[in-house]
């Protein structure tokens, strides 16, 4: 009896023929190439064939993506699409509506312009691919040992203000994991500004130079890696902080109306001690709560 292949798994193709790379087979796309973020060993077959196939490579910088390049053997245009000249994207893919963008390292569209060029592809309605590869703040989520079931991608802090202040604070006040990147000479100011958000005590992670000869992965409580790397460091950087610890009071929770909370106790027929403790409990002073708690039973 002939076997029938499983429709939903690809098959090699036969010798010498290369396998079709997706969406080869004309039209204009738009590929998001994920390049090493390190080690050159890490760009994948798919991702050459893609830069093979493109009409021309779009990219933030031409000098450290045509080195990339080069490498792989690979001559195609180099046209320039960072955060100063996303602007030209309509302009760029109407030239070129094969087009494959890549960023400096790692997966383009996250914390880079790629995913103006995606609005911009979309806005045209033309199809948009982004391929599976190498990205720095998985390995480094991984590698620091801390909660991996939830957490947070925050990519870079605001330098400084007000809006810094507030994702602060709201980073500090979540249960989960969060991973973000930082440039090396603003680390050490950026460990002291979480540990003060967070406490010293909060378990955290520095990653750098993920995949090169050397890298590295420290950890410990806020407090000792701001003083680890008070002075910087070089290479690039991910920092994993440990969520707010179970128990720790959530600075962003509304506070409780004791008023309420006492009127349904008495109700329930609580005496004043009873919820004088419970209001204590619920952070309300001593003489506060005991007051309420006389008021609400008629000194019962």
């Amino acid at each position: 009896m002939t076997e029938v292949p499983d429709a939903g798994t690809p098959h090699p193709s036969p010798p010498g023929r290369p396998a079709p790379v997706s969406g080869q087979e004309g039209g204009p796309r738009v590929w998001l190439v994920p390049t090493p973020v390190g080690n050159l060993g890490d760009i994948t077959l798919r991702a050459v064939e893609v830069l093979k196939g493109a009409d021309a490579v779009a990219c933030e910088d031409t000098r450290r993506s045509g080195a990339l390049l080069s490498h792989l053997g690979i001559q195609k245009p180099l046209v320039r699409l960072d955060a100063h000249t996303m602007r030209r994207a309509p302009a760029v893919l109407d030239k070129y509506p094969r087009l494959a963008y890549v960023s400096d390292a790692g997966t383009p569209g996250v914390s880079d312009p790629g995913a103006e060029l995606v609005a911009a592809a979309l806005a045209s309605e033309i199809p948009v691919e982004v391929l599976p590869g190498a990205t720095a703040f998985v390995p480094a989520l991984v590698l620091s040992g801390l909660d991996t079931a939830r957490f947070t991608f925050e990519g870079f802090l605001p330098r400084s203000g007000r809006e810094r202040k507030t994702r602060l604070v709201a980073l500090a006040a979540r249960p989960e994991t969060t991973v973000l990147y930082e440039s090396p000479h603003r680390l050490g100011a950026t460990l002291g500004d979480l540990a003060g958000a967070c406490g010293e005590t909060r378990p955290a992670s520095v990653t750098r130079e993920l995949s090169k000869k050397f890298e590295e992965t420290a950890r410990g409580t806020l407090g000792e890696l701001a003083v680890r790397f008070a002075a910087g460091v070089r290479g690039e950087i991910v920092v994993v902080v440990g969520g707010r610890p179970t128990g720790e009071a959530d600075p962003d929770a509304p506070a409780p109306d004791h008023e309420a909370l006492a009127q349904e106790w008495a109700g329930q027929g609580k005496t004043s001690r009873d919820i004088r403790d419970l209001l204590m409990a619920q952070g309300l002073r001593k003489n506060d709560a005991y007051a309420l708690a006389l008021r609400v039973t008629g000194g019962a």
